[in-house]
């Protein structure tokens, strides 16, 4: 489990096929290495992998032919480029974003950004050749003022339309520089995960509303008795 706040940016680079190092440039300086561990868990743009060998400026890690078929990374490690780096989150610590599991839901792809005077407010939406995959595993998920993970970094979907087909975020100036969500170009494909509360409610609302019995109705006192509070 993680929070959506990231520690660092790697580069990754190609070992083997399904097998890759992610190395900390000293221009990007990070705590991750600090206690790193063999076994540890750490999202890599919002992909939880795990750490298999551990090297002077980074560690090693291997992704399954289903990981990179559903994300972004294999087209990173072709190009060497910059990734997002977040250690699991310990019992105790600070939940600064959201609960992020590191289970990418799908692709979106970089629609624009726009740069204000206190943030940059970028456009995401559905890659065309992934339409089916972002209106089941993303759409449904998407509310305004609600959760959502770009390449791993907790946001705060600040609109979108009411298909779901793109939503907005405003990235203050320090996540925007800290992250690589600053060497985004526009089209480029990006990692996204829904917000894990709005998939269980989402899953407990579609069994009563299949069900022969009445819809109850959603209040503190439900929410209590299916565990959400």
């Amino acid at each position: 489990m993680f929070t959506g706040l990231i520690q660092g940016l790697g580069v990754i680079r190609p070992l083997e096929s399904d097998r890759f190092t992610l190395s900390i440039p000293d221009s990007y300086p990070s705590s991750i290495l600090s206690d790193l561990a063999l076994g540890d868990s750490v999202a890599v743009d919002g992909v939880c992998l795990t750490v298999e060998e551990i090297i002077s400026d980074g560690f090693v890690a291997t992704a399954s032919p289903e990981t990179l078929q559903r994300t972004t990374l294999k087209q990173k490690i072709a190009t060497a480029s910059y990734v997002n780096l977040e250690s699991s989150l310990r019992v105790g610590g600070k939940l600064g974003g959201h609960f992020v599991t590191g289970h990418v839901d799908g692709l979106g792809c970089l629609q624009g950004a726009i740069m204000t005077d206190k943030a940059w407010e970028m456009t995401f939406m559905t890659p065309p050749s992934r339409t089916e995959q972002w209106e089941n595993y993303i759409q449904p998920y998407l509310i305004p003022k609600g959760s959502v993970a770009v390449n791993g970094i907790s946001l705060t979907v600040a609109e979108c339309d009411r298909e779901g087909t793109w939503f907005k975020v405003a990235v203050i100036p320090h996540t925007y520089s800290q992250t690589n969500l600053c060497y985004l170009k526009t089209g480029d494909w990006v990692n996204i995960e829904g917000d894990i509360l709005g998939k269980y409610v989402a899953k407990l609302l579609g069994k009563h509303l299949q069900s022969d019995q009445p819809s109850a109705e959603i209040n503190l006192t439900f929410l209590t008795e299916h565990g959400y509070l």
